[in-house]
């Protein structure tokens, strides 16, 4: 329970459909995080509205360190993720570590059946049975199936989407109905342990990275100008490059090898094809024959129709019918066959 009305109707709805409930939220920050995510889901606000939530329906409600954790498998990834020239997803890593990691090892330790959150995504069985499914949910416009392509097939068993059927409207409808404090809660969309979105600031008041000057070079090699270090950008980015220039100039890669960020023209950010790994497969254990999918490969990406072909080692090769702007190295790519999450991987360079 984050604390957000989302996990709150959740709650609430379980409880109508007969579960016995147990709320838990996860201590996931960091002491010295506190200051900069009081009001976020790993913040102590959030805390208190989930406890207030619990005690409104009459569940227990337990409060779990998993600050360690988090700090490993998400603040650390984040960090490495940048120094390797790559732009991270911490999200995904949250769920695929903690929320449906962590989580489900306390949940056994409850005697608990099924883990649930407030996610909006479906999960059912495939037609013969064998396996389960993880599907868009109905909110295409809140959908969260990106972020948790990668969760396995014995997380996907225990787990409960109720939120999966309704939509935004309704989520808020019901704990209105339950008189939920959380009902009108605002919802941030902001990486919890980055609340003003300023990742640089972050990383180095953290004392993750230290500026480091590099070249800024164009795509034949000629140096432009200078950086305080490749953390701090990311394919795409044009503003902050600190570039005199005829023309706009946008990042194009990040040469951590070398610390040298490499910039060029909006036509440089178009690419058609580049290779996903640690594929994580929904309808199937492996990718045996190219198939034909949409691809998204970012959260907010409409998706694009694209031929997955395997490579082995849990590699694909993804072709994009048509171009794409800023394929970004670190990010998750998606890929969906109408509203089935066939599966994802992580996009390399």
């Amino acid at each position: 329970m984050s604390g957000g009305v989302d996990s709150s109707a959740t709650a609430a709805l379980l409880q109508e459909q007969g579960f016995e409930v147990i709320g838990i939220t996860l201590k996931l920050w960091p002491q010295d995080c506190v200051n900069r995510a009081e009001d976020k889901c790993c913040g102590p606000q959030a805390v208190t509205d989930a406890r207030s939530v619990c005690h409104q329906l009459d569940v227990p409600y337990y409060l779990v360190d998993e600050s360690a954790d988090f700090q490993k498998h998400v603040i650390q990834y984040f960090a490495d993720e940048y120094k390797a020239g790559r732009t991270p997803n911490p999200c995904v890593m949250c769920n695929q570590n903690l929320k449906f990691g962590r989580l489900m090892d306390r949940a056994d330790r409850l005697g608990a059946a099924f883990i649930a959150t407030g996610h909006f995504a479906r999960v059912e069985k495939s037609a013969d049975g064998a396996r389960y499914l993880l599907r868009r949910g109905k909110d295409l416009r809140k959908d969260q199936s990106y972020f948790l392509f990668s969760l396995r097939q014995d997380q996907l068993a225990r787990t409960l989407f109720p939120l999966g059927e309704k939509t935004k409207s309704d989520t808020r409808a019901v704990a209105r109905t339950c008189q939920l404090k959380t009902a009108d809660k605002e919802e941030s969309m902001e990486i919890c342990f980055v609340p003003d979105n300023n990742y640089g600031g972050f990383l180095q008041s953290a004392g993750l990275v230290q500026k480091h000057r590099g070249d800024i070079i164009d795509l034949h090699g000629r140096v432009l100008g200078q950086h305080d270090g490749i953390e701090f950008y990311t394919i795409g980015q044009r503003k902050g490059l600190g570039l005199t220039m005829p023309k706009p100039v946008y990042v194009v890669e990040l040469d951590a090898d070398n610390n040298r960020v490499v910039v060029g023209d909006d036509a440089a950010l178009e690419r058609d094809e580049f290779m996903a790994d640690r594929c994580n497969w929904h309808p199937f254990e492996q990718l045996t024959a190219p198939i034909e999918v949409t691809a998204k490969i970012r959260y907010n990406h409409p998706g694009a129709p694209a031929t997955l072909t395997p490579l082995g080692n849990n590699r694909v090769n993804v072709k994009l019918h048509s171009p794409a702007r800023a394929i970004t190295p670190g990010q998750a790519a998606v890929f969906y066959q109408d509203d089935l999450v066939v599966g994802g991987g992580w996009i390399q360079r």
